[in-house]
């Protein structure tokens, strides 16, 4: 393979593909291919036998400066705006989305990605080497790895299908509710990709139903527009999730993210022996998964509060057809003002959940968000019976492990009460966490013993 010179966004041709009809890339030729990247000066070369040159088109070529290929080989998939040699590939002349080679300072193609000039993660590696065409066989091949995990993981197709980085698929997620996908994509990127990864769903897991809910901040940060819409079927009403054996409803159009929070159920699997019996207090209930899940399991009462108003009518609504209406009450408010009132009308929980939105979704959120912590976590701990059980949430990726135990135990001195962790949490198995990856490691929680001191 010959690697020439120092041109402004020069191709490199991966050849040894042909195309069908419908312009699918099929991979008839497993060869390596010949590269050329034109340049002007020096023609560094590379063993002929280099692996990493995949048989494709013709792609611009990303250069890296010196010495900032080092996270990527690592395992990373990021590549930021400041780690690009810009004198050889000028961000602004790439176009949004576009598909191109990364090579590190000398030339050498460390893969395949996509580009957002305008964006602070300005790429993204899809394709590791460059064997394989980023297109709709490799958004295949992704998937059905992705989903023997979870038909190992699970019996019932009710999980997140895939985890964006994590599943190597930088930017999307789909979560699946039996014959429904519900997808929200992240970066530009992928938008441009959107068509190739409906075609790989009705593929692999051949839905009834698909839709985008494509909101957010992170599509802000990459300038994309919010929207729902449906890629396969009409839109309902309500679907159906189930978990633990009963049968929950979410809006997908209008309810929170994709619509149910599968990062949280395996550390619901804890609940059984921490709740029957007992008084649970659900703050930031959302549906009532944590909730319902406990008076399912015998909890002598649980109080669900949010300040979604159709949050809590599904609450209703599944306590009914659950007959667990009897031990169920729900509370429309925010969450501090409703734990301040619990705590003037000396109420007092056997049990109580915090399960959070971010309060942290940005580094400079941090200080200000690190305050809304430990208050929440103390204001729970207030109402408290004095040997309570607190199940203490945070999916801030910012927030460090050590810095949230911390905040329950000051909250917890500030009251004069002493913790015992008798557990910590992590996200699903659904959600699994790319060791090289921090950002795929977000979801982070205690069970602890509160007592008196």
């Amino acid at each position: 393979m010959i690697v020439r010179g120092w041109g402004h966004l020069p191709p490199i041709r991966m050849s040894g593909i042909r195309r069908d009809h419908a312009g699918v890339v099929c991979h008839a030729a497993r060869s390596l291919a010949a590269a050329s990247i034109a340049m002007n000066e020096t023609e560094p070369t590379v063993a002929p036998d280099e692996p990493n040159i995949a048989p494709s088109r013709d792609y611009p070529v990303l250069f890296l400066k010196k010495g900032e290929d080092d996270r990527l080989r690592q395992g990373h998939l990021w590549v930021f705006s400041n780690e690009v040699d810009v004198v050889r590939s000028p961000l602004d002349q790439f176009v949004p989305g576009q598909i191109a080679a990364i090579s590190d300072s000398t030339g050498r193609i460390l893969g395949l990605g996509y580009v957002n000039p305008q964006a602070l993660v300005c790429a993204r590696l899809m394709e590791r080497g460059a064997r394989h065409a980023v297109d709709r066989s490799l958004i295949v091949h992704r998937l059905q790895v992705a989903l023997a995990l979870r038909q190992r993981l699970y019996g019932e197709p009710f999980y997140r299908l895939v985890f964006g980085e994590a599943d190597g698929l930088p930017g999307l997620v789909l979560d699946r509710y039996d014959d429904v996908i519900v997808g929200q994509i992240g970066t530009l990127g992928m938008e441009q990709l959107k068509t190739a990864i409906v075609e790989a769903v009705v593929k692999v897991i051949k839905p009834r139903l698909m839709v985008w809910k494509n909101h957010g901040s992170v599509r802000r940060l990459e300038n994309l527009p919010e929207y729902v819409e449906s890629a396969v079927g009409v839109i309902e009403a309500s679907t159906r999730v189930v978990e633990a054996g009963i049968e929950f409803w979410v809006d997908i159009a209008n309810g929170q993210k994709t619509g149910w929070f599968y990062d949280q159920r395996d550390n619901r699997e804890r609940l059984p022996r921490l709740v029957a019996g007992k008084r649970v207090l659900d703050v930031f209930s959302y549906v009532g998964a944590w909730g319902l899940r406990s008076a399912a399991l015998g909890a002598s009462a649980v109080l669900c509060i949010d300040s979604s108003a159709p949050a809590l009518a599904a609450i209703n609504a599944v306590a009914q057809q659950q007959g667990l209406a009897d031990r169920v009450q729900t509370r429309e408010a925010d969450a501090f003002d409703a734990l301040k009132e619990l705590r003037q009308q000396r109420e007092h929980f056997d049990v109580v959940i915090v399960d959070p939105p971010a309060f942290i979704k940005r580094k400079k959120d941090f200080a200000e968000g690190r305050i809304a912590y430990r208050r929440i976590f103390e204001a729970a701990m207030q109402v408290l019976s004095k040997d309570g059980i607190l199940i203490a949430c945070s999916c801030s990726h910012h927030l460090p492990r050590a810095v949230m135990l911390d905040l329950i135990q000051q909250g917890a001195r500030h009251l004069d009460r002493s913790v015992q962790v008798l557990a910590q949490l992590q996200q699903s198995k659904d959600h699994p966490v790319h060791p090289a990856i921090p950002e795929t490691d977000y979801l982070k929680g205690f069970i602890c013993r509160v007592l008196p001191a």
